[in-house]
């Protein structure tokens, strides 16, 4: 047993930074997850950008999930103006966050987290094993990609976004042209659970406060009040003043808590466990038929409920296809003023808020992003902890295994690069 391990430049989670495991004695004194990745300051360059800029500003700040971040802003500008969208330009952003779940969530199920619970060292090991698996999963994130390029002019970074709805209609005939892919997808996604059901997930059972937006017509990821495991609801412009946050010595992203200082869960988990009744009935009977049921508490899992989510959008999406028709304009026009909104979108990793205050000539004078890594970070060093009695008891190697896996189950986005974590346990 050496006095410390560490790991460095791993892929498959996006960005940089460290954690540090300190021992004394057989018991873990210390947990740090150190996010020394540069800050960004997005919030302090929207300042003064006129109000149709920050979608496109904040897509940038993920490439696997633009659209949630375009998504909360416009509606959150779109708060503060007053401003109604049309229920065709509803449908139609519901298409488009389908389109980034299922590019995201076919990238962690398949790419970023299997290969951990398979033994493989990535998803190119994992081909030469399970070829037909990767290269259907490969199909599946490719249509999510095709998709969210027609609706938003390209896949990276999309910029037909604006504040009251889109620039352009996308072309009915490539809408048409992705109907029997998205047929195939919807097949694929349900083998997909029936799949993950039989990976060989380690076992932990997390006490979890969940937090999720909620809707009690539809499963939640544009609007929706915010629900938690309480049963609570508050209103999703309320966001930052329910759940705070807060700066750490060892990191440059900030941490989350409730008023009463604990931390919380968002993502793919607690959208399970706060919305199973609101999902459709493809979603639901692919659930059923491997026994999945709230409460789901373990970390590893959160695959399974990535799984579900995958057959609950591709479902969607392949409604909205067949049955979406342009009507009117295709954004609602308004007139500028001084205000200030909220707004919450449920991006792949969980609920994803933005705040804005505008002056009277549509510029940002005030901005807030709460991503859901950041609302996250105190919640995986909480369930560190809890992998204590594993960790020490384990060879040096497999426990840096089990401590990277937890983390990549969380698929954090600390940054858009490729690099991630040192592991560090310091044993005296």
């Amino acid at each position: 047993m050496t006095e410390s391990i560490q790991v460095s430049a791993l892929a498959r989670v996006e960005g940089e930074g460290g954690l540090y495991i300190g021992v004394d004695n057989g018991r873990i004194t210390e947990v740090k997850l150190n996010i020394y990745e540069p800050p960004r300051f997005f919030e302090g360059f929207l300042r003064g950008r006129y109000l149709q800029e920050v979608p496109d500003i904040t897509a940038r700040i993920c490439g696997i999930c633009p659209v949630a971040y375009q998504m909360s802003s416009v509606r959150a500008l779109e708060h503060a103006l007053g401003v109604t969208v049309t229920p065709a330009i509803r449908q139609l952003r519901r298409l488009f966050y389908c389109a980034e779940y299922i590019e995201s969530h076919a990238l962690h199920i398949y790419m970023l987290q299997a290969p951990d619970l398979l033994g493989h060292e990535s998803a190119l090991s994992l081909a030469t094993e399970a070829p037909e698996v990767v290269h259907n999963a490969l199909r599946l994130k490719k249509i999510g990609n095709q998709l969210l390029a027609a609706i938003g002019g390209r896949s990276v970074h999309p910029v037909n976004t604006r504040v009251g709805g889109f620039y352009c209609w996308p072309s009915p005939a490539r809408l048409a042209e992705l109907e029997s892919e998205m047929t195939w997808a919807l097949s694929f996604s349900r083998q997909t659970v029936k799949w993950a059901a039989g990976l060989p997930y380690p076992d932990l059972e997390v006490d979890y406060e969940f937090v999720a937006q909620h809707h009690p017509d539809e499963y939640a990821f544009l609007e929706g009040d915010i629900l938690n495991s309480a049963g609570e609801l508050s209103p999703e412009a309320d966001f930052d003043r329910v759940y705070l946050e807060q700066h750490v010595q060892h990191s440059t992203a900030l941490h989350s808590h409730t008023p009463q200082g604990k931390s919380y869960l968002v993502g793919p988990l607690a959208r399970f466990n706060l919305n199973f009744d609101q999902l459709g009935e493809a979603a639901a009977s692919s659930a059923a038929d491997i026994k999945l049921a709230p409460p789901l508490r373990n970390p590893y899992k959160s695959l399974l409920a990535r799984a579900v989510e995958l057959v609950e959008v591709t479902d969607e999406a392949l409604r909205i296809l067949q049955v979406f028709r342009a009507e009117g304009e295709s954004f609602i026009d308004f007139e500028l003023k001084a205000g200030e909104g909220g707004a919450v979108s449920e991006a792949p990793r969980g609920s994803l808020y933005h705040r804005y205050r505008l002056d009277e000539q549509g510029r940002i004078e005030f901005a807030r992003i709460m991503p859901p890594t950041a609302q996250n970070l105190a919640r995986i060093e909480a369930d560190l902890w809890q992998l204590e009695p594993q960790i020490l008891s384990k060879p040096q190697a497999d426990a840096t295994l089990l401590c990277e896996e937890l983390i990549r189950a969380y698929d954090p986005c600390i940054s858009c690069s490729v690099h991630f974590l040192t592991l560090e346990i310091d044993r005296r």
